[in-house]
C-alpha cells in the first residue's frame, strides 16, 4: 500500500493538471518562496511572526495570481538566532530572512562568494537609537552591581550576535578585555537562560526578547543597558540577489507586506502584542514592552545612522575572526524598498528615511494626574481594562498603580522609561529614586548611582515603598 500512494498522488495531480517538483515538492508552475525568521526575536516581527499570522505574504501575493501571474507558494522557517538562517541562505535554501545587525553583516560576509547566495540588505524591521535591544543580566542573587564586576566570570553569549558584541563594546569601555578578562561561553540563549538560572555562569549577554524575559520571570535582573554605549542597533531583512533577481515581484510583496505589518502595529500595538505572544510562546507583557508605543521604532528605512553603525561593527566581527571583508555601502540596497513605497502607496520614502522620531509613541490624557502625556510617559495595565492606560511621568504611574491596588485591581504590568536613557522598561523592575517629591526609575544600578552622584539628595526607594508612599 504505502508504495501505491505516490502513485494515487501523481495520478490525482495529473488529473487536476500539475505535477509535483520532485526536488521540493512544489507543484509545477507554482514559484516557492522560503521565509527565515526568528519568532522570539520580537524586533523581527514585522518580517516573522506578526507578518506570518496575519497572512500578508499570502494576500500579496494572491493578488498578483489573481491579476494573471502565477501562483506562489510560502515556507516559514523558524529558528532561534540568525546563525542557522544564513547558513540556509549559503546553501541556498532560503530566500528571504530578517536578523539582527551583527549576523546581517555575518550573512553578507558569508554569502558573497556564491552569485547564488549573495545576498543584500533590503529593509529595517526595527531599531534603538542608542543600543536597549541588547542587555547583560546577572542572577537575582548577584552581588555584582556593574560591569567591572564580572571579571574573571563565565558570561554566556550567542558569538558573533547583537548580544555578543555589546558584551565585547561594553567590556572593553569598563577597561577589561573581553578576551582575556572573562570567559565566554558560545550558547544559544535558551542554553545561556538555563546556565543563569542554575548558576553556571555569572552573566547573560543577549538580544531582545530574552533580557526582558528572564527579568519578568524573576529569573534574572538587569546590569548592563547596552543604551549606555549610546550606538544604533537594529534588525534588519536580506534577501538573495539571484532570487530577487528571478522574482522581483516576491520581494516587493515581501516588502508591501512588511509595510502592512508595520502599520498594523504601530496602529494596534497591543493588539499586535497579543498576536505576537500568542505565536511565539512569549508573555504578551515581555512583548508589549518591547512592540509597544515608545518601544522599538519600527521603521523599515534604510537610515544612514544605522548604516554607518553597520560599518562600526565591522572591527568586532573581525577580532572573533568570523569576518570576511565585505563592501557595506554595496551591500545595503534600498531599490526595492523605494520601488514599494513609490508604486503601494507608502508615502514619500525619503521623508520617511529622514524622520528620526520613534513613529509609535504613547498618546492620550493621564487618567490620574489629569494631563497629556509626553516623551516621560508610561503605561499600566490593569488586568480586565480594554488596553494600557498612559501615565505622565513616572510619579503619576505610581500613583496610578496606587489606586488600582486601593480599588482591588490587579496591575498586570506596569513601563516607565528610563530617567537617565529613556530605555522603556518594567516599573517594577527598575531601580527606583526619590529625590523630593519625584520619583525616578532606572534600569540599572550604575544608572541610579549616577543620578545620585550629581543629586546627593536622592534616596533609593524599593518600588513597593514609592507605591505606598507617592503622595495622591
Amino acid at each position: 500500500m504505502k508504495h501505491l500512494v505516490p502513485l494515487v498522488l501523481a495520478a490525482v495531480l495529473a488529473a487536476a493538471g500539475c505535477s509535483l517538483d520532485s526536488a521540493n515538492d512544489t507543484p509545477e508552475g507554482t514559484v516557492k518562496v522560503v521565509v527565515g525568521y526568528q519568532s522570539k526575536t520580537i524586533n523581527t516581527v514585522t518580517a516573522g511572526t506578526l507578518l506570518r499570522a496575519q497572512g500578508y505574504l499570502e494576500q500579496r501575493l494572491r493578488r498578483l495570481t489573481d491579476a494573471g501571474g502565477s501562483k506562489y507558494q510560502v515556507e516559514w522557517q523558524d529558528y532561534d538566532t540568525g546563525a542557522p538562517i544564513t547558513a540556509q541562505m549559503v546553501a541556498e535554501k532560503i530566500d528571504i530572512g530578517s536578523m539582527g545587525d551583527y549576523p546581517l553583516l555575518i550573512n553578507g560576509s558569508r554569502t558573497q562568494a556564491n552569485e547564488r547566495a549573495k545576498t543584500a540588505l533590503v529593509s529595517v524591521t526595527g531599531y534603538n537609537p542608542k543600543g536597549a535591544l541588547n542587555m547583560v543580566v546577572v542572577p537575582p542573587d548577584s552581588s555584582v552591581a556593574g560591569l567591572d564586576g564580572l571579571a574573571g566570570q563565565k558570561i554566556s553569549a550567542s558569538v558573533g550576535s547583537a548580544g555578543h558584541g555589546t558584551l565585547v563594546q561594553a567590556l572593553t569601555r569598563a577597561g577589561i578585555d573581553p578576551a582575556k578578562g572573562v570567559e565566554v561561553l558560545n550558547q544559544q540563549p535558551q542554553v545561556g537562560a538555563s546556565a543563569l538560572e542554575s548558576h553556571q555562569v555569572g552573566a547573560l549577554s543577549q538580544f531582545v526578547a530574552w533580557p526582558g524575559l528572564l527579568v519578568f520571570q524573576n529569573k534574572a535582573k538587569l546590569l548592563y543597558d547596552g543604551a549606555e554605549l549610546n550606538v544604533p542597533t537594529f534588525h534588519g531583512v536580506v534577501a538573495r540577489r539571484s532570487y530577487s533577481a528571478e522574482h522581483p515581484e516576491v520581494l516587493e510583496a515581501f516588502l508591501a507586506a512588511q509595510l502592512d505589518a508595520t502599520t498594523f502595529l504601530r496602529d494596534k500595538p497591543f493588539e499586535a502584542a497579543k498576536i505576537v505572544a500568542d505565536g511565539s510562546g512569549l508573555p504578551q507583557e515581555v512583548v508589549y514592552l518591547y512592540n509597544g508605543p515608545a518601544g522599538t521604532s519600527f521603521d523599515v528605512t534604510l537610515k544612514p545612522s544605522l548604516i554607518q553603525a553597520l560599518k562600526g561593527d565591522v572591527p568586532y566581527l573581525k577580532s572573533i575572526g568570523d569576518f570576511a571583508e565585505l563592501n557595506i555601502d554595496g551591500f545595503v540596497d534600498d531599490g526595492p524598498l523605494r520601488t514599494v513605497y513609490a508604486q503601494y502607496g507608502a508615502g514619500n520614502y525619503d521623508t520617511a528615511l529622514a524622520s528620526t522620531v520613534n513613529p509609535s509613541r504613547i498618546g492620550g490624557t493621564d487618567p490620574v494626574c489629569g494631563r497629556p502625556v509626553g516623551e516621560s510617559a508610561g503605561e499600566v495595565w490593569i488586568e480586565g481594562a480594554e488596553r494600557p492606560q498612559p501615565a505622565a511621568d513616572a510619579t503619576c504611574l505610581l500613583r496610578a498603580v496606587q489606586q488600582a491596588k486601593s480599588q482591588g485591581k490587579v496591575v498586570r504590568a506596569a513601563y516607565i522609561p528610563d530617567a537617565e536613557l529613556g530605555t522603556r522598561w518594567f516599573a517594577d523592575k527598575s531601580i527606583w529614586l526619590r529625590d523630593g517629591d519625584a520619583y525616578l526609575p532606572f534600569t540599572t544600578p550604575a544608572a541610579a548611582q549616577r543620578y545620585r552622584q550629581s543629586h546627593p539628595g536622592a534616596v533609593t526607594v524599593g518600588y513597593d515603598q514609592a507605591v505606598t508612599e507617592v503622595r495622591g
